[in-house]
């Protein structure tokens, strides 16, 4: 079992599957596959290590069901990142509850005034610069969502346009349905393809009657969630789905 290289990876923060056969043909037998391809161990089907860039991007253990076997895929890797733009009250109230989820922080704003460590205690990161900066430093993928809650058109669309530019699995955006209109306009005309503007969740969150700040953070994180693990983000009892992520693949 590549146990020292996998214990590498944990500790770098590295994003990693790990393999098992757990019945049939080759029981026993690990792969740990690192995001970028790298491959220690063997004796497990190839039709399996080739599902490791999709389940590294889900970030959800499963079990495949292969021709003659089953493997279990156990997802290692950092925990999501929350990028907020804005250091507003509604950034605290979006740290402190990302916080729960064990989500990663980070607030940017270019007014050093705002952006303090004493108005966001539950940030990990506080970053002064403006957007394209701030994006470009932090350099959002796969596994981090990023919330614009600045309501001003010099911060709102450099820093929408930077993360429409990247992998953010989230893209949210706070104001009311006319300055999202207004905002989408501005894109257009900094350049954004309108296609692209779809992926911006605005207004942000779920419908929940949200009013106060931390039920503002419940709902944008709701949301964030939801997207992440490819759900719709209605009510459990009308759901089709499993409750849980967890599925079988076959």
């Amino acid at each position: 079992m590549p146990t020292e290289r996998l214990l590498q990876a944990i500790e770098r923060q590295e994003r990693a599957v790990l393999f098992t056969i757990i019945e049939g043909d080759g029981l026993g037998g690990h792969v740990l596959v690192l995001e970028g391809g790298e491959r220690h161990g063997d004796g497990v089907p190839e039709e399996a290590l080739a599902q490791a860039d999709r389940l590294i991007r889900e970030h959800t253990n499963h079990i495949l069901e292969l021709e003659g076997a089953r493997v279990f895929a156990e997802v290692f890797g950092p925990p999501p990142r929350l990028l907020i733009y804005g250091a507003v009250d509604t950034a605290e109230a979006l740290c402190a509850a990302a916080k729960l989820l064990g989500w990663r922080t980070i607030v940017a704003d270019a007014r050093a005034k705002f952006a303090t460590a004493e108005r966001l205690p539950s940030a990990d990161e506080i970053i002064v610069e403006w957007p394209e900066e701030a994006l470009a430093r932090v350099a959002p993928d796969h596994a981090t969502a990023v919330v614009v809650l600045t309501h001003d058109d010099k911060f709102d669309v450099p820093a929408l346009k930077a993360a429409l530019e990247s992998e953010a699995f989230y893209i949210g955006a706070l104001g009311s349905r006319r300055n999202q209109e207004r905002r989408r306009e501005r894109l257009v005309e900094a350049g954004v393809d309108e296609e692209m503007l779809d992926r911006i969740a605005g207004p942000c969150g779920l419908d929940i009657g949200a009013e106060s700040q931390p039920e503002t953070a419940l709902s944008i994180l709701a949301e964030a969630l939801a997207v992440r693990m490819g759900r719709g983000g209605g009510t459990l009892k009308d759901s089709k789905k499993r409750i849980h992520a967890e599925e079988v693949v076959s």
